[in-house]
């Protein structure tokens, strides 16, 4: 499935095929040129959209951030009134529907993380987006009665990121996980964390 979604302006058109680009051919893949042939653009088209390399991997970087939150979308992030178990089980569908629908995504954005280790105006850029999804997280777990939300914050990226590149490009690339198995995972991390 690519990464590619129904986007309709021409600006999520470059940017989802940017992504496409950077899931299938890797880093080096990834040109003004080969976005416009990729996309059936007038060759020219995606420069007028991002001028230089930098502004193309700011653009992707940033249609990976609306595209992530697309998925945590597509069920309803907890209410933090539902307490420990809705944080769970929102996480949990989130976690398996990146590893089941939307793993093309997922190599992109460590294509990006990557390039980000070595442009430190991208690493700049990288960060402020993924604070986004680190602050929600943050509110999840002081309405959950963390005593230290910043350091269950880093240990549940830590443990998303982990299961996710073992997953999709790493040593468990082959056997992803059952919605059932992410679910019995977080939930021993978040009890630990936060008391059984």
């Amino acid at each position: 499935m690519p990464v590619r979604s129904t986007g309709s302006t021409r600006a999520e058109l470059i940017t989802d095929t940017a992504l496409d680009l950077l899931a299938a051919r890797g880093m080096r893949g990834l040109t003004h040129r080969a976005v416009d042939e990729a996309a059936g653009l007038p060759q020219g088209s995606t420069s007028n959209h991002a001028r230089t390399r930098l502004a193309l991997l700011e653009a992707a970087v940033r249609r990976l951030a609306e595209r992530e939150a697309q998925v945590l979308a597509m069920h309803e992030m907890p209410d933090p009134r539902g307490g420990r178990d809705a944080l769970v089980e929102a996480l949990s569908l989130a976690v398996h529907r990146s590893l089941t629908r939307h793993r093309e995504l997922l190599v992109a954005r460590y294509e990006l993380a990557l390039e980000a280790t070595r442009r430190p105006e991208l690493r700049a850029f990288y960060d402020a987006q993924g604070q986004l999804f680190r602050d929600a997280l943050t509110t999840m777990l002081t309405a959950v009665g963390s005593p230290s939300p910043a350091r269950h914050v880093r240990s549940l990226v830590a443990w998303f990121d982990g299961l996710m590149f073992a997953c999709v490009a790493g040593s468990y690339h082959a056997e992803v996980p059952s919605l059932d198995e992410v679910r019995e995972g977080l939930r021993e991390l978040v009890e630990g964390m936060l008391g059984g």
